[in-house]
């Protein structure tokens, strides 16, 4: 009884940490979502990333490669050549080869793909607003999604369950950076350089 009640006792406070979503912001407008498929061809991103939870801190340099319309790899490296993981995003699929486990450390795909610009969430009952130059739309009733634009580029989305922010996603041009706010994780990527490249090898899926 007693591990039981501190059990309960933990995710109570886990979930006292997500911050209340509040209202959307904005004045109702009739607009949809901005479209935002992969683009550019085959794509090779190195970054720096860092990661953070309550028991867990590490750095590295990663790498994505990025296949249109739908396939990403993601390879994370550690400082000091500590090792590593993968995960391969193709669709609404995510998985890590070999058996790694490095996924469990990533957003969830929606989420992920979000990190990418890429909106893939949809649900009923859609509420879209203008506030300023920024435009907010809420989708969805559990979870509800919501998505910020500045312009036609992805900027923010957040998964909100019971009131309560419970992941986000926030980007711009070079920067990512992830928090789950109920297991504390924290995911950080900055891109260092872009690449063009021809198509990737077949076996980099598997």
């Amino acid at each position: 009884m007693k591990r039981w009640l501190n059990c309960i006792c933990a995710l109570t406070v886990l979930a006292a940490c997500a911050p209340r979503a509040g209202a959307l912001r904005g004045v109702p407008v009739t607009r949809s979502a901005p479209a935002t498929p992969l683009v550019g061809g085959h794509q090779r991103l190195v970054f720096r990333w860092s990661y953070d939870d309550a028991l867990l801190s590490a750095r590295g340099e990663g790498v994505a490669r990025i296949a249109p319309p739908d396939s990403v790899r993601l390879d994370f490296f550690l400082d000091g050549g500590m090792g590593g993981g993968a995960a391969v995003l193709i669709d609404d699929s995510l998985r890590t080869p070999e058996g790694d486990d490095g996924s469990k450390y990533l957003p969830s795909v929606n989420l992920l793909w979000a990190t990418l610009g890429v909106l893939r969430v949809a649900g009923g009952d859609t509420l879209v607003r203008l506030d300023g130059d920024t435009l907010r739309i809420q989708t969805g009733d559990d979870p509800v999604w919501r998505a910020a634009f500045h312009g036609t580029t992805l900027s923010v989305l957040e998964r909100i369950v019971g009131g309560k922010i419970r992941e986000r996603v926030v980007r711009s041009d070079s920067t990512v950076s992830y928090r789950q706010f109920t297991s504390r994780r924290r995911l950080s990527l900055t891109v260092t350089r872009r690449f063009s490249d021809p198509p990737f090898d077949a076996a980099i899926w598997r």
